[in-house]
Parts: structure tokens; C-alpha cells; sequence
């Protein structure tokens, strides 16, 4: 679980088959006084990958700067480069990405709102695709929650 503000605009992709990939650079921080009494802020980058619906909407609606809070799981893949040496990294798998942000901030990345990619309404009740619904979603933060039977962990 992250909190923190994209780096850069979301880079959104499909695969051979189609299936929508959006790639995200986070920056989080934290700022702690050392043994000398100086205040120090270190920033630490993350590279998360969204698929499905989650991935369209991140591509659609956030912009470098946007706050988010995702929620995943660490993968790492192996490749190589052009050389033939067997490189790694280590990414977040993104299951549910959350925007932060008022609608205004951030062109528009949308406030509170979360894409998860898991359809929340019946087929005969969908909604228009033109602009996400924030009335239906989940919270922010599990304390959010109305009822604690919904909390995640």
C-alpha cells in the first residue's frame, strides 16, 4: 500500500492481445532528523503496472503530479538487454489504484475515485463510460470503511 504523486505522465499500452497496460512512476517520501540533528527527506521511486479497465482509466484521468494511493503486490521480472545479460526489476502489480486528487487539481484526476477494474453494478444498471462514478467506489483508507466487515485485512 502507497500514497504518493506520479512522477510522470501514465503511459498506457496494449499488449498483443489487446489488454490495456499502464505503466506509473510514484514518488513517496519521508523526512526524519538524523543523529546530528538535521532535518532529511528522501524520496523513493516505485513502477507499477495496471491492467484491464484500471489501466484506461489511469491513462485517461491522471496526469504527472497526480496523488494516488495504490494498493498490490511486488512482482519481479527477468529480460534481457542488448548485450544478452540477464537483467531484473522489481515492480508493483497494481489490484486497486485510488485518485487522490480534487477533480480540479491535476487536470482532472478525479477525486477520491478508485478503479479496481472489477465491474460494481449489474449488466442491466451500467453506467455511461464517459466519466467515472465516484458515489459507488471504495474508500480511500480501510478506516474510511462503513462497516469494519469491509476492511481488507
Amino acid at each position: 500500500m502507497l500514497i504518493g504523486r506520479l512522477g510522470r505522465d501514465p503511459e498506457l499500452r496494449y499488449t498483443q492481445s489487446g489488454a490495456p497496460v499502464c505503466s506509473l512512476r510514484l514518488a513517496t517520501d519521508e523526512s526524519y532528523t538524523d543523529r546530528d540533528g538535521k532535518r532529511v527527506e528522501r524520496t523513493e521511486w516505485h513502477s507499477i503496472s495496471v491492467f484491464q479497465r484500471a489501466a484506461e482509466n489511469c491513462g485517461k484521468y491522471l496526469a504527472k503530479g497526480s496523488l494516488i494511493y495504490v494498493e498490490g503486490n511486488l512482482t519481479t521480472r527477468k529480460w534481457q538487454d542488448k548485450e544478452g545479460q540477464d537483467r531484473y526489476t522489481t515492480e508493483i502489480r497494481a489490484q486497486r489504484v485510488v485518485f487522490l486528487d480534487r477533480r480540479s487539481d491535476a487536470q482532472g484526476a478525479g477525486g477520491q475515485s478508485s478503479f479496481d477494474g472489477q465491474n460494481r453494478r449489474g449488466p442491466s444498471q451500467q453506467a455511461p463510460q464517459q466519466e467515472p462514478r465516484y458515489d459507488d467506489v471504495n474508500p480511500a483508507f480501510p478506516y474510511e470503511a462503513p462497516v469494519m466487515d469491509e476492511v481488507p485485512f
